[in-house]
């Protein structure tokens, strides 16, 4: 597995791979395979379809895989076929794209499933991202990678047709929380705004991304709500999901995304923290900011993880009381010092 040029290695800690370099790799290269991060949100789930679609116009051929392949609540995506598991055979390809992951371990199983690949092109928005690959492009301003794929294809005269359009508005809408974030520029709107002009329907695919949950989804609520806890004087809402609650109440993991929100909408509560049991032995941690003050990608990254200010994670190895407390720890001597 190639996983940096001698030749690109030095100006690709520096500075970013251009849009035209990244552009002239897909036009010139053959095979190609779209990754991104596990436990994938609408962010990875698009920009792979919406990459994967573009690659196909240019008759490439093209792999997307993801560790889980396409979930359930995203199986609604144009091009959601393309999107599979990785086989048990590795494969070789032109060029490796890895989009919307902070670190290459987080790709997971594709890890495995790749033999030779001549270039390996990396395009994130977390800031945290240590720049592996050969082609590198980092925007920590932007909201979402779908943006930055947006800014990609439409600069590039690369293909984008309605059903990228859905991919990339989906990947935008999810990451922004539907455009209520603080991440959200204005640049973000204009590029809403290109969106629509290709014709997608914004309210039924709305409907389809907030409006859809299965009914375990709030089943599970229900039982996180009577879990939560209060720290910091209020400044800190968490709740924890046990690995056996998780299997009495029959939930897959995809049920859990966006839930922790309810805990960052709560008046005065500057953290949220949601902590998930894993079957590994290993808790995931997932946690949300109102506050650049209280970072939590510093946080994260106290325990190997990382992600945004604002927005974070890691999965940390001990029992999930264990890692509560040590997790909660850090936060409270992060937020005491500030306001509500």
């Amino acid at each position: 597995m190639n996983t940096m040029t001698p030749e690109l290695a030095g100006a690709s800690a520096l500075t970013n791979s251009t849009f035209a370099e990244i552009a002239d790799v897909l036009r010139n290269h053959e095979s190609f395979v779209v990754l991104s991060h596990v436990r994938p949100d609408g962010d990875a789930l698009g920009s792979q379809l919406a990459m994967g679609l573009s690659l196909q116009q240019l008759g490439k051929e093209v792999k997307v895989w993801n560790e889980e392949g396409l979930l359930e609540k995203f199986s609604f995506l144009p091009g959601g076929e393309l999107l599979t598991v990785p086989p048990t055979q590795p494969e070789d390809f032109d060029v490796v794209l890895a989009l919307d992951t902070a670190t290459r371990p987080r790709l997971g199983t594709p890890l495995q499933a790749i033999g030779a690949a001549k270039l390996w092109v990396n395009i994130d928005h977390h800031p945290s991202n240590p720049r592996y690959g050969d082609l590198v492009h980092i925007d920590p301003i932007a909201p979402a990678t779908g943006q930055i794929l947006f800014e990609l294809l439409r600069s590039q005269d690369l293909p984008l047709d309605e059903a990228i359009a859905e991919n990339l508005f989906a990947a935008i809408s999810t990451d922004t929380g539907s455009f209520q974030y603080p991440n959200t520029t204005a640049r973000t709107f204009e590029i809403a705004a290109d969106i629509l002009r290709c014709g997608i329907d914004v309210g039924r695919l709305s409907q389809q991304l907030y409006e859809s949950y299965p009914r375990r989804r709030i089943e599970l609520l229900r039982v996180l709500l009577d879990r939560m806890r209060f720290d910091a004087d209020g400044k800190i809402a968490s709740f924890s999901l046990p690995l056996a609650v998780a299997n009495e109440l029959g939930v897959i993991p995809e049920d859990n995304e966006g839930l922790i929100d309810h805990l960052r909408a709560i008046e005065g509560v500057i953290i949220a923290v949601f902590f998930e049991e894993l079957a590994d032995g290993k808790v995931r941690v997932s946690m949300r900011s109102k506050d650049e003050a209280a970072d939590v990608c510093e946080i994260c990254l106290r325990f190997k993880g990382g992600g945004h200010k604002l927005a974070a994670g890691a999965r940390v190895a001990g029992s999930l009381e264990d890692v509560e407390r040590r997790v909660l720890e850090v936060a409270c001597e992060v937020v005491r010092p500030l306001r509500r």
